[in-house]
């Protein structure tokens, strides 16, 4: 079979391939996932039990997605991310992976350079290039808790820069873009009249104060962005692959056209869930960011007594962190995670996947349960003194 070029250069998932490793070994600690092992809240899967006993969920819904959850995101975004939306201006998608994915599709055609802030989601960089678009990666800066670094994004604007696509809260540093930093990112973005993606799957997880921002709501890049979010973290959702994005109605008609053939509609069922999940009590969310943060604060502790190993900036949000590590040993983050797999039976995930400045990291979850956090560090301590 004849593979295409745009296939062909792209590397295996760091992720999926820890996942496939791990399945040669008992008794694994798993670090590597970035999903919640909560389980989704009861009064969701009974909405959808309910909606499929009325035979609500065999057909299609409209392409943009069903009426009435496009009017509670609607409510959503006004009162969560001041951003006054028409469900026009929505598009329910596959996750917001399939969102991001649209997209890009919809902005980038071959050879435009999307500018990626890195450590960055390793798929945001294998969007781009599935679109035949070149990454262009602009380092956060590490020393300074890993904020945007403004003027090095202004010197790599060029004649084929399309795009800037960032995570916030970050996946995988767990920094959270303040919003003076969005806002002069806005200014770039309209001085060369860029689009800004973004990602804000974790926008409800953060912590010590900090506080999600979201650049849609900066009413002069109406035009020049197009905002992706996600039930699957939000609501412990991540199997039911349901998110929604949101752009000017202008631009959510040419969004649709790249939609349609990669999903022609988000799965019904998981529409519904969505609508109960708005519409029902929201203490689930903060039950989660309290469990987070309690998990957070202990995977810190546990890497305060290894710092000879690692070094690590206190992630502000997402359920994710990035240590670095020190020494000869952090010179390959694959090796270091193949050989704490294999002796250890720990599974992390290699910095590596990240972008260039992510080698030398491994990037940890901490949406487990406490007592697996404690088996892993207990391993790691052994395996990183023996």
């Amino acid at each position: 079979m004849n593979i295409s070029n745009r296939v062909g250069q792209i590397t295996k998932s760091a992720i999926h391939e820890m996942t496939r490793l791990s399945k040669q070994y008992n008794d694994v600690a798993f670090l590597s996932w970035a999903k919640p092992t909560s389980g989704t809240p009861k009064h969701i899967n009974d909405a959808v039990i309910s909606a499929i006993e009325k035979g609500l969920t065999s057909g299609y819904s409209q392409s943009e997605g069903l009426p009435e959850l496009r009017e509670e995101i609607v409510k959503k975004l006004k009162r969560d991310n001041n951003i006054i939306a028409k469900p026009k201006e929505l598009l329910v998608t596959v996750g917001a992976i399939e969102g991001l994915m649209t997209s890009v599709m919809s902005v980038i055609d071959p050879g435009d350079e999307v500018i990626l802030p890195t450590p960055t989601y390793s798929t945001h960089i294998t969007q781009v290039r599935l679109a035949s678009g070149k990454p262009v990666f602009v380092p956060l800066q590490e020393e300074n808790n890993y904020k945007l670094d403004i003027e090095a994004i202004k010197n790599v604007i060029t004649k084929k820069t399309k795009a800037i696509l960032y995570c916030s809260p970050s996946n995988p540093t767990g920094t959270v873009f303040s919003e003076n930093e969005l806002r002069e990112l806005s200014k770039i973005a309209l001085q060369n009249n860029l689009t800004v993606i973004t990602d804000e799957a974790y926008e409800y997880f953060t912590f010590d104060g900090k506080k999600h921002f979201s650049i849609a709501s900066i009413p002069e890049l109406k035009n020049n962005v197009i905002t992706n979010y996600t039930f699957t973290k939000t609501y412990a959702m991540t199997g039911w692959r349901i998110g929604y994005l949101h752009a000017s109605e202008q631009n959510i008609a040419q969004i649709k056209k790249a939609h349609i053939p990669f999903a022609i509609c988000a799965p019904v069922a998981s529409q519904y869930a969505s609508i109960a999940a708005l519409k029902g009590s929201q203490e689930c969310i903060e039950k989660f960011k309290l469990s987070y943060l309690k998990s957070r604060n202990l995977m810190c502790e546990r890497l305060n007594m290894l710092d000879s190993y690692f070094q690590y900036v206190k992630p502000e949000g997402s359920y994710l962190m990035f240590p670095k590590i020190l020494g000869k040993q952090g010179k390959n983050s694959l090796d270091f995670c193949k050989k704490l797999l294999a002796e250890a039976k720990v599974s992390t995930t290699p910095g590596a996947a990240f972008g260039p400045t992510g080698e030398s990291h491994i990037r940890l979850s901490f949406c487990v349960p406490e007592n697996i956090i404690n088996k892993a560090f207990d391993r790691i301590e052994k395996f990183l003194n023996k």
